[in-house]
């Protein structure tokens, strides 16, 4: 039987390993934490690091019928994910500098400042005053995701804390500083084929205090120019990395029509956005990922565009969760996906990993009204 490697098993794997048993693959589930959500999804669990490279290829190396590898729902796994590809000699369509681009907010930004895309002003945590862009900033770690380590600074007094814990957060210990852009606050969500982008869905982020986090996502067809320079960006950024298939996630900023990329990941989306691009289009896009993870090429026809919209299950407090109630009650159509179970220890939402799950519908969940969420 084909097995396909996921490494990783956050609450943005789940889908990963439902759509491949769709496909009749059996999966083996990588990771350290035992009560990943994905380990209950998977076929298998190897209970190691993903970032312990050689002890996965020693366990790995002598499997029957490996297909393919696959890191969904966050970058942290990508460069595990590249070297593993090599060595054991499985399908990966990153490149070197797309791995770069996706794990390194520097480099993107150097990356879309060479072609001369537009960007916000910029400097490494550790730059001289002189060269730090004028306040308000925001301060992020370099090379770490699920909105860890963020912090907008508007006083110079608030930077030396800011640059302090976005480096703690950095598994590089590096910080970012980058002006802080004004407009709207977008999520692009593609699938990439033949150097070309298939499809696209364009999201607005659903906020709520401390409102660095989305607690949703609200995806539809946009205007016919400002996907035309999405799709124009996008594809010069993939060109000069040399990524020509796969998925694709990116955050942006859209100000007075002027598009300013932010950052990318060539990985499935997490927060449910690849099920809300699916949705969309009418494509299986997580299904298509699973594919290109093993070799094959997925058919990207989009069926059609319509709007679709993720929300997420979220703590009301800190404390162990007794129950989530109501989830019978969402539409037959909505995909749900719960990733916390009674007992466990459970935090508010203020960061992407504190979610007890994701709710994609075409239209958007009324959570608060249908589901009830006990915590003691």
């Amino acid at each position: 039987m084909r097995r396909l490697v996921i490494l990783g098993g956050s609450d943005g794997t789940v889908s990963a390993f439902r759509a491949a048993r769709r496909l009749g693959l059996a999966t083996i589930c990588v990771d350290m934490r035992q009560d990943a959500p994905g380990v209950a999804e998977a076929d298998e669990f190897l209970h190691v690091s993903t970032r312990d490279v050689p002890a996965v290829a020693a366990a790995l190396r002598d499997r029957d019928g490996l297909a393919g590898l696959l890191a969904p729902g966050s970058d942290i796994n990508l460069p595990s994910l590249v070297e593993l590809a090599r060595l054991l000699g499985l399908p990966c369509g990153l490149t070197d500098a797309t791995l770069r681009a996706s794990t390194d907010k520097l480099f993107f930004r150097e990356v879309c400042e060479r072609l001369g895309l537009p960007g916000p002003r910029y400097c490494a945590g550790d730059a001289d005053l002189a060269l730090r862009p004028p306040l308000p900033v925001i301060v992020k770690p370099v090379d770490s995701g699920s909105s860890r380590g963020i912090t907008i600074c508007r006083e110079p007094g608030e930077l030396p804390a800011a640059i302090a814990h976005a480096k703690e957060v950095s598994p590089t210990g590096r910080a970012l500083i980058e002006e802080l852009l004004t407009g709207e606050d977008l999520c692009a969500e593609a699938m990439l084929q033949d150097g070309r982008i298939a499809l696209l869905g364009l999201s607005r982020r659903v906020t709520a205090p401390p409102a660095v986090v989305a607690v949703g996502h609200d995806m539809a067809p946009a205007d016919d120019v400002l996907e035309k320079e999405v799709v124009r960006q996008l594809e010069r950024v993939c060109a000069d990395l040399g990524y020509r298939d796969g998925p694709l996630n990116v955050d942006l900023f859209v100000d007075g029509g002027q598009v300013t990329l932010v950052e990318m990941g060539a990985r499935i989306g997490g927060n449910g956005l690849g099920e809300a691009l699916g949705l969309m289009h009418g494509v299986d896009t997580v299904e298509a990922t699973v594919r290109l993870a093993i070799g094959e090429r997925p058919d990207l026809t989009p069926a059609r565009r319509v709007p679709a919209h993720v929300r997420v299950l979220r703590a009301p407090t800190e404390g162990t969760l007794v129950s989530i109630d109501g989830l019978e009650s969402l539409p037959d159509g909505a995909e749900v996906v719960v990733v916390a179970k009674p007992g466990d220890h459970v935090v508010p939402y203020t960061e992407c990993r504190a979610k007890l799950g994701y709710v994609v519908d075409r239209e958007p969940p009324d959570l608060d009204a249908l589901i009830r969420i006990y915590v003691r």
